[in-house]
């Protein structure tokens, strides 16, 4: 679960993306907000290449550097490496003796509040450009989920993932969090409405994120969460109004089309309080 696999084929990539298409298809025009919206919409090819790009790009690169808390734990006597090659390796000391859906439920837990806090880095300062390639896209739905610079997604699982490898807990389970919850960020992008009711402070919800991706002055900073709304409650940025559904997606500053574009745009922008300056000049009365 830990080994460094090969990045899946292209084909692979492509009946992927044909299935997820056919799925949303039908989640978006037909349970949603799609009807009568052109299938091939501004800024389409852009996201397509980066559904097709970010697995043999990124993740592989992202594997790679699991090695570096493999390499601690190794050194520090509480694994082997036979254990990584043939996947016995469980989790070390106490936390790694408790039953295994108690560990599900923590690394979970723990999980989703390193990639609120991280999430938040990445809204501020010299973070900001790297993320405000995923905020970019004008017309958001399950396409534009995986509109993510290659620094962003690197720094966004290493911050996952290493802390809680080095806390001892099952590298099983962990390493169930990354394609889970990519799953679900692509449902909660899609163009629906949906708010899941009561459950709406439980479990975060399409109009709970596309909140997030709103240019409402209002909406600004909010909703970091990626799964348990609760820890935007707890900390203050929580906002999701019982009057209206979010729109108006995008970023107020200039972003380049194209996928070569973004990824150079972050390297090329100005740092040091520039997104703040902008905002505060695009929401002034």
């Amino acid at each position: 679960m830990l080994a460094i696999h090969t990045p899946p084929s292209p084909s692979r990539l492509v009946l992927g993306l044909i299935v997820l298409s056919a799925i949303f298809f039908v989640v978006e025009r037909l349970l949603g907000n799609g009807r009568g919206r052109p299938v091939v919409r501004q800024g389409f090819f852009t996201d397509a290449t980066y559904w097709i790009l970010t697995p043999l790009v990124a993740k592989p690169l992202i594997r790679m550097l699991v090695v570096l808390p493999i390499g601690l734990l190794v050194a520090s006597g509480v694994a082997s490496v036979e254990e990584f090659r043939t996947r016995a390796y469980a989790g070390f000391g106490p936390l790694s003796r408790q039953p295994l859906w108690l560990q599900t439920v923590e690394i979970y837990l723990l999980v989703d509040f390193l990639a609120y806090w991280n999430h938040r880095m990445f809204h501020g300062g010299r973070w900001w450009p790297f993320h405000a390639v995923h905020h970019s896209s004008e017309h958001l739905d399950w396409m534009s989920s995986i509109r993510v610079h290659p620094v962003n997604e690197l720094v966004g699982n290493l911050c996952r993932a290493v802390p809680v490898l080095l806390l001892g807990l099952n590298p099983v389970v962990t390493a169930t969090t990354a394609p889970v919850l990519t799953l679900y960020a692509v449902l909660l992008h899609a163009n629906v409405n949906w708010d899941f009711g009561p459950l709406r402070c439980v479990i975060a919800s399409p109009v709970f994120h596309r909140w997030h991706h709103s240019r409402d002055p209002a909406a600004i900073d909010k909703n970091f969460a990626g799964l348990f709304p609760v820890w935007d409650i707890l900390f203050g940025t929580y906002y999701v109004p019982r009057d209206r559904v979010p729109e108006d997606f995008g970023v107020h500053e200039p972003m380049p089309a194209g996928y070569v574009r973004q990824l150079l745009h972050p390297f090329k922008a100005a740092l040091g309080g520039r997104r703040e300056r902008e905002i505060q000049e695009a929401i002034a009365p």
